[in-house]
């Protein structure tokens, strides 16, 4: 069974997640998919719009930490760790690059590296309920398209990466300018689909040449350089062992994230 669906309806692509078994976690095999979906989408004369969405009880969870690339002969730790993560940092990059709008339509959670898709896509809308987060540091981890200090501002940016917040509702996610707006669950798919028609209906030259000078004014600012320097330290965080990491990663496998957690909470208090 395909880990993303592809269909046409009308002028509008429609790529769909599915991996609800694990809340379309995104791994290695769906990131190739989604690739193939984007470049199917992309390619169509008659696609004027791409909507994105996923099946099951979530949106996505972000990246499949369990399912790493394979390292390849003679490959450093270093190196697979920059193979693995600019791969992962260009498909999210896909959406801001795609030469056609893109519509995200999330819910349930969006954590992780899918709230940068979404947050990189044109128009994002939300269900009611639905949940926002970016918990890499609570793991160790860093972030790999770092986009959101320039969609929701320093300081919203801020409290999500440096606390690890996983428990954004979807009001505060608009409010932050996360989203552009929140509808019933039952309404989702329907309100998304006719943003997507209703960009679609307008002159498609006009619409691709808009969206690459808005895209071209935060780029004139540093955007792309900044989001590839990000990039460099997240492989530095994934690559750097510590003595608090490495005793944290024993813990993590031996019993898991929740025993991990209570293991560096009273760490930290006990130093205090």
């Amino acid at each position: 069974m395909p880990t993303v669906e592809l269909e046409t309806i009308g002028s509008v692509a429609r790529i769909t997640l599915n991996r609800p078994d694990k809340l379309n976690a995104i791994d290695a095999g769906m990131l190739d998919e989604l690739e193939a979906a984007l470049d199917r989408a992309e390619r169509s004369d008659n696609v004027r719009a791409i909507l994105l969405d996923g099946n099951g009880r979530a949106f996505s969870a972000g990246f499949d930490m369990g399912s790493p690339a394979s390292a390849k002969n003679g490959e450093s730790r270093v190196d697979r760790a920059r193979r693995e993560l600019t791969r992962d940092f260009n498909v999210i990059m896909r959406f801001w690059d795609c030469p056609k709008p893109t519509i995200a339509a999330v819910h349930g959670f969006c954590l992780g590296s899918s709230m940068e898709i979404t947050a990189v896509c044109d128009v994002t809308i939300a269900a009611a309920g639905c949940r926002f987060g970016a918990p890499e540091v609570r793991y160790g981890s860093g972030i790999v398209c770092l986009i959101l200090p320039w969609i929701i501002g320093l300081k919203h940016a801020n409290e999500l990466l440096l606390a690890g917040n996983n428990d954004i509702d979807a009001a505060r996610a608009a409010a932050m300018g996360l989203v552009n707006r929140v509808v019933p669950p039952i309404d989702l798919h329907d309100e998304a689909r006719a943003m997507a028609e209703l960009i679609a209906a307008n002159d498609a030259l006009a619409v691709q040449l808009t969206k690459k000078a808005i895209h071209r004014s935060v780029e004139a600012a540093g955007l792309r350089r900044a989001l590839e320097d990000a990039l460099e330290f997240d492989i530095q965080i994934e690559t750097t062992d510590t003595t608090e990491s490495i005793a944290f990663n024993d813990v993590l496998e031996r019993e898991g994230l929740k025993a991990a957690l209570r293991w560096r909470a009273s760490r930290i208090k006990s130093e205090q």
